[in-house]
């Protein structure tokens, strides 16, 4: 396979964000724009992957890291254009072999196959080939010029003439060249135009005067979207969702309500799986067949298991691990627990740092206390015990098999297996002492009204 360098730039300040996230940072999907494109260098066969930054990217650069941990980093100082910035990857395109493609670093729907459009017109004897698109508006975009197949030029809309600024062909986001190419033109490029910058698009000129055989491929105008402001970031949050969407449906998934359903893009759902409205997937949701997600239910970080179910408006954090047949029901959330096969926990509790056992049925507004204030405590629960409501179970504790826990009762020791447990007050009911204090709290209430 042709070794491929992929230098993904994102040092620009994203200032139309308003924001004092980077740019790049922004989320489509739960993931990081930046996160998509490397994804998308990543699936397209890249064998190394360059990213340029900005002095003030630190968090881009240990976001990155987190994802790609191969990734190697260069900064480029001074805005000085997109060839400038793609030349700080210097030390790996010095000796790249194969081909080398730079790709903006904030276009979120970008995919392997965008990149496949252009590597594939090198494989077939071109030096150059840029990645185009035709959008609804080209304001903005560098507009290609063109003879047939051939890219003579790339204008940006700043230096283009009206005659230019009318052509619907643009560039969209991947330059891709053969090595030595893009080695040997990436310090000819000038900087006489409207801005002063190093244009990344000028490279297509040169080549064409050096003899080099230079071409573009078309890519869906939804696949290159870019985000400069809150708006573009909306607009690709909908088309991933949309896809997402799609894709689910097609693999048998029935959406009950597919456009108010949110997915992340690691959200995995086997077939057979029912999804009510209004639900939103956080990353890291892995979903087995014949599980049902109830209306109005978050999930994130969570494990459901086969012909579990799952709210209505119940929250599953990160660590909630659902065994075959589970029910987690309304107003109920479960952080860094595992509940049993066929368990219940049917409303309003809170189960964290937990593990439930087999046919555990755990009652209305039953908490386990996990927390001290400095540290957490594991719950353990074993299979077919009974916990009766408003049960508070103070970690670390155990209640075993079979056991009961009354309702209303605080355990703070351990419940033996088959055992009934009961940690409450003794009830005691005193004869006419209800009215005697309702009369002594009506008159002075009667009292203030006379001051």
């Amino acid at each position: 396979m042709t070794e491929l360098l992929s230098i993904i730039l994102a040092a620009g300040e994203g200032t139309r964000m308003r924001s004092t996230l980077p740019k790049v940072l922004h989320e489509v999907g739960g993931l990081p724009i930046i996160g998509h494109v490397a994804r998308a260098a990543h699936d397209a066969g890249s064998t190394r992957i360059a990213l340029v930054t900005g002095p003030r990217h630190a968090a881009i650069r240990q976001a990155v890291t987190a994802m790609q941990p191969d990734v190697v980093h260069f900064e480029q100082t001074e805005a000085k254009g997109t060839a400038h910035a793609a030349s700080m990857a210097r030390e790996l395109f010095e000796t790249a072999q194969g081909y080398v493609a730079v790709v903006y670093g904030d276009h979120p729907r970008l995919r392997g196959e965008n990149f496949r459009v252009v590597l594939d017109r090198l494989d077939a004897g071109l030096d150059v080939a840029i990645l185009g698109f035709e959008p609804t508006d080209p304001t903005g975009y560098g507009r290609f010029i063109t003879d047939g197949e051939t890219l003579l030029e790339i204008r940006e809309h700043k230096d283009a003439t009206e005659e230019e600024r009318r052509i619907r062909l643009c560039n969209a986001c991947i330059l891709a060249f053969r090595a030595e190419v893009f080695r040997d033109l990436i310090d000819k490029v000038g900087n006489d135009n409207v801005q002063s910058e190093y244009y990344l698009g000028d490279l297509v000129g040169l080549a064409n005067k050096a003899g080099k055989k230079v071409g573009f491929g078309i890519a869906p105008e939804d696949d290159v979207i870019g985000v400069n402001d809150r708006s573009q970031l909306a607009r690709a949050e909908g088309l991933f969702q949309d896809v997402r969407r799609e894709d689910f449906m097609k693999a048998g998934v029935t959406l009950k309500d597919p456009k108010s359903v949110w997915f992340s893009y690691d959200t995995e759902i086997a077939q057979d799986v029912t999804i009510g409205p209004d639900v939103v997937f956080g990353p890291g949701v892995k979903i087995e067949s014949g599980a049902v997600i109830h209306a109005f239910s978050h999930i994130e970080g969570a494990h459901i298991g086969p012909n579990s179910s799952v709210g209505p408006f119940a929250r599953l954090r990160p660590g909630a691990n659902l065994g075959e047949g589970a029910k987690i029901g309304n107003f109920v959330e479960v952080k860094k627990a595992d509940i049993g096969k066929g368990a219940k926990v049917s409303h309003l509790s809170y189960i964290g740092d937990a593990t439930i056992g087999s046919d555990v049925n755990i009652g209305a507004g039953v908490i386990t206390v996990n927390y001290d204030g400095y540290n957490k405590h594991r719950t353990i629960v074993g299979d077919n015990a009974f916990i009766g409501s408003n049960a508070a179970l103070i970690a670390p504790v155990t209640v075993g098999s079979g056991a009961l826990v009354g309702s209303g009762s605080v355990i703070t020791e351990d419940v033996q297996a088959d055992a009934l447990a009961l940690g409450r007050g003794r009830q005691v009911n005193k004869p006419g002492r209800a009215k005697t204090i309702f009369a002594a709290a009506k008159a002075k209430k009667l009292s203030k009204k006379d001051l």
